[in-house]
């Protein structure tokens, strides 16, 4: 899930008056009525898009070294489009992709857009069983994966053992799966640089024959799409074994990309440096959604993170935006604090977006100095949300936009209810779970009836709320606070510990580059708090130094 994120210049597009609130007697707010939501299909406004700024970047995938106009992304995704077509994929069917940030990534989720067929991104680094159990579980028609899986930091991993276990005869002229009898097609793209010989695999179809020989790209025929269908289906991260798949619509995904868009304040002048994931909300929403509602450009460094080549982007290309979580920043403040790659030419920065259930104030101000992204905001959402429903502003103070997620995304509610009463809306700044209303809950868990009435709930009027899960407060203001996870909670010895606020603290120590806070089982306490602790790079700390940390900033019984 997508717990809180953070960009720059996060003006909302909305006349400011629609931002002025009176104060809050309990905690239920209401996001502005302005602007309206836009009632068409992703393909619908892409075309308005593509009209309007054909001639602009739209992708730009430097470590292909190719650059597509809108213009040209609309002509090469109706080219696949068709021949997508062709080999059977129609409205409605589940088309797996598992590919890393590249052209035919940036292509294919078009292409699918426009005939209505189902986009479901698959996290390349899944093995073999959960790729199977995903396909499975979707009954996908087609899946479209790249010869090789390039995770950060690691050497690239052939995907031919997992095709070999998917259908063990690749060299058969027909493909058949035992495992995924649904699966009509596996189309592969070649992205291994001559390492990987697949001439030989006759089952599968090359990348470059499901697209449209010889064709002019011209628009596809109608599909009779109406917004409100699914058009895009994620994997959400879990605990279970199985993950869980939030059904998105064209309108969900549209809007809640353009809202980010213009509180963002982008515009087609924009390049946005996006190294998370496409398969993730965060790459395919925050990211491409964003920049394709506003005429913007996208840059994709490599096809998984990599923080030489995302820094060498944004010189190179003179982005105005970076994304990251602040692991990814870490990596690069300590590339540029070694001299590996030089401190000059982040001068056209202006905005970005930063993942984190919380975002450091010692990041913050690095992200201000060191980058130039000198207003940045936090906003925050989920998977089953589309996924963003609050974000700060620019005009916001400081500490608003440090210790809070900001405020409610137009056209969107949300509540405090108490988890034990859920009738029970609680009062300004008192803690209990978020629930959230309007155009941006998903439509569904795919074939998981039950798991969806346990998260998707209406009211005594009919509304649906989408229960979070999350632990927050609303102050009088309207501005929410995260406070952790309604499951996460550790119960010591009948106190409250909220994991949140220990990992906050652990990662202000200047040798702590990653930390998770857990409850483990204790037959005296019932539970105590442990953390698991990933030391900075050549820095030494201590588990009594962490100790001792925590314990002159935090109270005893943290």
């Amino acid at each position: 899930m997508l717990r809180a994120l953070v960009s720059r210049r996060a003006l909302a597009a909305a006349p400011r008056k629609t931002l002025v609130r009176t104060l809050l007697t309990q905690a239920y707010s209401k996001g502005p009525s302005e602007p309206r939501l836009l009632e068409q299909t992703v393909g619908q406004h892409f075309a308005s898009i593509v009209s309007q700024h054909g001639d602009r970047t739209a992708v730009i995938s430097r470590h292909q070294q190719r650059i597509l106009t809108y213009e040209k992304l609309d002509l090469d995704s109706n080219r696949v489009a068709r021949g997508l077509a062709k080999l059977g994929v129609k409205k409605g069917d589940r088309v797996a992709v598992s590919l890393g940030n590249n052209i035919e990534f940036a292509t294919i989720t078009y292409a699918l857009f426009k005939l209505g067929a189902i986009l479901v991104p698959l996290n390349p680094a899944f093995n073999v069983h959960q790729v199977i159990a995903a396909l499975a579980h979707l009954a996908a028609t087609h899946l479209i994966i790249g010869l090789e899986t390039n995770l950060p930091f690691k050497e690239p991993r052939s995907n031919v053992p997992l095709l070999t276990h998917l259908v063990p005869n690749l060299g058969a002229s027909k493909l058949e799966s035992e495992l995924v009898p649904c699966l009509q097609q596996v189309i592969t793209v070649n992205n291994s640089y001559g390492r990987i010989d697949c001439s030989e695999f006759r089952a599968t179809t090359p990348y470059h024959n499901a697209v449209e020989e010889g064709g002019s790209g011209q628009p596809i025929p109608e599909q009779g799409l109406h917004p409100d269908e699914v058009v895009n289906i994620q994997f959400t991260s879990g605990t279970t074994s199985m993950p869980k798949a939030a059904c998105l619509t064209h309108r969900s995904i549209l809007n809640n990309g353009k809202s980010i868009g213009d509180r963002m304040l982008l515009s087609p002048k924009d390049i946005v440096c996006c190294p998370p994931a496409l398969f993730h909300c965060f790459g395919c929403i925050l990211g491409y959604m964003a920049t394709a509602t506003h005429g913007s450009a996208i840059v994709f460094p490599t096809e998984a993170f990599d923080p030489v080549a995302t820094l060498r982007s944004v010189q190179e290309y003179k982005c105005t935006a970076l994304y990251g979580v602040p692991t990814m920043f870490v990596a690069e403040f300590e590339l540029l604090a070694s001299g590996a790659v030089p401190s000059t030419g982040f001068e056209h920065l202006r905005t970005g977006i930063a993942a984190g259930s919380s975002i450091p104030a010692e990041i913050m101000r690095k992200l201000h100095k060191i980058l130039n992204l000198t207003e940045l905001t936090i906003c925050y959402g989920m998977t089953e949300t589309s996924p963003v429903s609050a974000m700060t502003t620019t005009d916001d103070p400081i500490a608003k936009r440090i210790e809070t997620v900001g405020r409610l995304m137009p056209h969107v509610e949300a509540k405090i209810i108490d988890p034990a009463d859920r009738s029970r809306i609680v009062g300004i700044d008192e803690r209990g779970e978020l629930a959230v209303s309007g155009y941006l809950v998903m439509k569904e868990y795919w074939g998981d009836a039950a798991r969806t009435a346990e998260v998707m709930i209406p009211d005594e009027q009919g509304k649906v709320w989408m229960h979070t899960g999350d632990e927050a407060s609303m102050d009088e203001e309207g501005y929410l606070r995260i406070t952790g996870r309604i499951k996460d909670l550790i119960i010591r010895g009948g106190e409250n510990i909220h994991p949140l606020e220990v990992e906050n603290c652990l990662f202000g120590h200047d040798a702590i580059a990653e930390v998770s806070v857990v409850g483990l089982p204790d037959e005296r306490y019932g539970e105590v708090v442990a953390a698991f602790i990933v030391k900075k790079h050549g820095a030494e700390v201590t588990a009594d130094e962490a100790r001792n940390w925590v314990r002159e900033k935090l109270s005893g019984h943290l």
